[in-house]
């Protein structure tokens, strides 16, 4: 027989672990936009400098734009990314929030279920990329052109990632005390 205060024990130690995995994945989500943020003033600091060495030095920096190039993929990915987690990348939830309850939690479902496809897809293609071009450098700055896809691997891990918690959520039972 079950003792009550061992469901309040067990309901309580379910949500303590789902508070330390929002925090850890809130945290991932949060470091993806802080690099993309460093990521965003390198790229302006690096265009301040192209444009003083073109016009004032009479000398341009050619490594600026491979290195801007590169800068954007990462931008673009780790934003897309963080974007799953907060529930902003491709967001169009007009006519989900018109249906009724249980529509819109399957359209949810749905919208999850593609995103982590799409995720699977981009994380697979793009460790294909990065695989084929170990050996061929970018111009101008030297890396590897595998540095250029492979925002689009941890992108795709993480939309996974994201999108797959977002479900398990969704299906897993709440508590008493919660809604």
């Amino acid at each position: 027989m079950t003792h009550p205060s061992d469901v309040v024990d067990a309901d309580a130690e379910a949500q303590g672990d789902r508070g330390r995995l929002d925090t850890w994945l809130d945290g991932i989500a949060h470091l993806c936009i802080m690099v993309a943020g460093v990521l965003l003033v390198w790229l302006i600091a690096t265009f301040g400098w192209l444009v003083f060495g073109r016009y004032i030095l009479n000398n341009t920096p050619t490594w600026v734009e491979q290195s801007a190039l590169l800068c954007v993929v990462y931008i673009t990915c780790l934003g897309a990314a963080a974007g799953v987690r907060n529930n902003t990348h491709l967001s169009i939830d007009m006519v989900r929030e018109r249906m009724p309850s249980a529509w819109r939690k399957a359209m949810c479902h749905v919208a999850d279920l593609f995103v982590t496809c799409f995720g699977v897809f981009m994380a697979w293609q793009g460790g294909l990329l990065v695989l084929d071009n170990l050996e061929r450098p970018i111009p101008m700055i030297g890396l590897s052109e595998s540095w250029r896809a492979a925002p689009l691997v941890i992108c795709g891990l993480l939309m996974v990632l994201f999108s797959l918690v977002n479900i398990v959520r969704r299906l897993a039972p709440r508590p008493k005390g919660e809604g």
